[in-house]
């Protein structure tokens, strides 16, 4: 069996709390002003209706999310034994409803609809950020710290659509971002391959990219393809490169002898 790393607290652990929880105090105590919903959000650059599908290129991109999603909940389910098995299985069984959530949005863009584009996003990265705890810190922490971090992400889509204010809710996305390259530079690593978390976080930053030039890629593209729908594809590269890391690593820790 695997051996469980034991609950410490260090200049590792400290730097990693600050790590996470520093933006969280600067949007709430520093920043203070509520950073509302762009109401511009909601006009996408393709609006086309394709067999009788509104807004049919940014539905259909989202297939890859429940491909991805479906094969990595598999393979977790396949695997009793591994590490943080339970926060890795939410984390892609959130990837894969985020096919439902943001088809559902798309088909008729508006704050409502949003709301269930966002839920299973943050049941994505809170699921994420648990298993790199668990992994990295201690395995005697992933049930319950699952269930905190997922409550809070739930929390941060039903506050924003609450009081319009997003502070809560761009922290959720910031805070496994910023632990990946923390975790992969500063803690010694159980299992092989975490490079491919950093291959991830490129993926979704690019996402990003593509999402602010959601009409120039759309022109550059001659309509053939969107910004927005390009976001969608690139960003379901990273759980992709998660699922890649799960399949090919190997444990680092020396198993103990059983004679």
């Amino acid at each position: 069996m695997e051996q469980t790393l034991r609950p410490q607290f260090g200049w590792r652990e400290m730097a990693l709390l600050l790590l996470v929880f520093a933006p969280l105090l600067y949007l709430l105590l520093v920043h203070g002003a509520p950073i509302p919903q762009d109401p511009g959000y909601h006009l996408f650059a393709d609006a086309r209706t394709c067999l009788g599908l509104p807004n049919f290129g940014n539905v259909v991109s989202n297939l890859l999310f429940l491909v991805v999603g479906a094969a990595g909940a598999l393979w977790c389910h396949r695997n009793a034994g591994m590490s943080a098995r339970l926060s890795w299985t939410v984390f892609f069984l959130g990837v894969a409803l985020v096919f439902f959530g943001s088809g559902y949005y798309h088909r008729a863009p508006d704050d409502d609809s949003l709301v269930w584009d966002r839920l299973p996003m943050t049941v994505a990265f809170m699921g994420l950020l648990t298993a790199l705890l668990a992994e990295h810190l201690s395995d005697k922490l992933e049930r319950a710290l699952l269930v905190v971090t997922v409550a809070i992400g739930i929390a941060s889509v039903l506050l924003w659509r609450q009081t319009d204010d997003l502070r809560v809710y761009i922290w959720v996305q910031l805070a496994p971002l910023l632990v990946i390259p923390y975790m992969i530079a500063v803690f010694p690593g159980r299992f092989t391959h975490r490079h491919y978390l950093l291959y991830g976080v490129g993926f979704y930053a690019l996402a990003k990219v593509a999402e602010y030039y959601d009409r120039e890629t759309f022109a550059l593209t001659s309509s053939l393809l969107s910004g927005h729908a390009l976001k969608h594809l690139l960003a379901a590269l990273a759980p992709f490169c998660v699922y890649l890391m799960l399949r090919r690593r190997h444990s680092l820790t020396p198993v103990a002898s059983s004679q």
